[in-house]
């Protein structure tokens, strides 16, 4: 099953990079950051991903002390690298959840080789069951790790990661990974499972043994393998029916009256 829904959904699920910062007018930040992740095809020019990945200030504490001194935050920069494409894609975040981790982004461009949205789950899965997780933990440098040895040397040692990402991207060296474990619990719409994770694995898709997702790959537990924690599918329906209908307006506005 791991090998199936890596095969059949590699090409769907993107790496995540942004550059934010929080700080006021006429000012030098007071921070600025840089974000990974992971997100996946869930519609048209749709993806999902975590709230924390399309917003990364948010449970910040850091960017929070600062915005409650009046800074604003901003994005300076999001885009998705899908496998098989040499160039990234603009992304732009469309609807964030008000209570889970959780948003939906407008993919601007449509990726080479048209994927295919993945299969969200219709059924809660049981504790026990198998789960394959897919996603850029460690981001850049989990890439740049597993790349063949003269891009590793040429990589490796650069701290310039958007230049590292386009030279992956340009050698078909996006790739996610995956990791397999089982789901130990699940409570109300949190999924608690040992499949190993990392930082720039948050967003990814969570996949039963039937080949569906589950849930959204969210957080871990420092210094405890059996606590990584997703985000039941059944969380994001509320974002696609928000989508799906202000796609309908935009639609309905766009209509010309004979």
């Amino acid at each position: 099953m791991p090998a199936m829904v890596l095969t059949r959904y590699r090409n769907s699920i993107c790496y995540i990079y942004g550059v934010y910062h929080v700080g006021f007018p006429n000012h030098r930040p007071g921070l600025r950051a840089r974000i990974s992740g992971t997100g996946f095809l869930v519609g048209k020019g749709l993806l999902a991903t975590n709230r924390h990945v399309a917003e990364p200030w948010y449970e910040d504490s850091e960017a929070d002390a600062l915005m409650r001194r009046g800074a604003a935050p901003q994005l300076e920069k999001l885009i998705a690298f899908f496998p098989g494409s040499p160039t990234p894609i603009t992304i732009t975040p469309i609807i964030l959840s008000a209570n889970t981790d959780l948003a939906l982004l407008r993919v601007e461009s449509t990726p080479p080789f048209n994927p295919q949205a993945l299969p969200l789950a219709n059924s809660s899965t049981p504790p026990g069951d198998l789960v394959t997780v897919i996603g850029y933990p460690m981001g850049i440098a989990g890439m740049v790790a597993k790349s063949p040895p003269a891009v590793y040397e040429r990589l490796a040692y650069r701290h310039d990661d958007i230049g590292a990402a386009n030279e992956l991207a340009a050698l078909s060296l996006i790739r996610p990974s995956a990791t397999v474990g089982h789901l130990g619990d699940v409570v109300g719409e949190k999924l608690i499972y040992d499949a190993p994770t990392a930082h720039g694995g948050s967003g990814g898709p969570v996949f039963n043994s039937r080949g569906e997702v589950i849930g959204i790959n969210a957080a871990y537990i420092d210094g405890f393998s059996g606590g990584t924690l997703g985000v039941s599918v059944q969380a994001l329906q509320p974002l696609l029916e928000a989508a799906a209908k202000r796609s309908s307006r935009a639609e309905d506005k766009s209509a010309v009256p004979h």
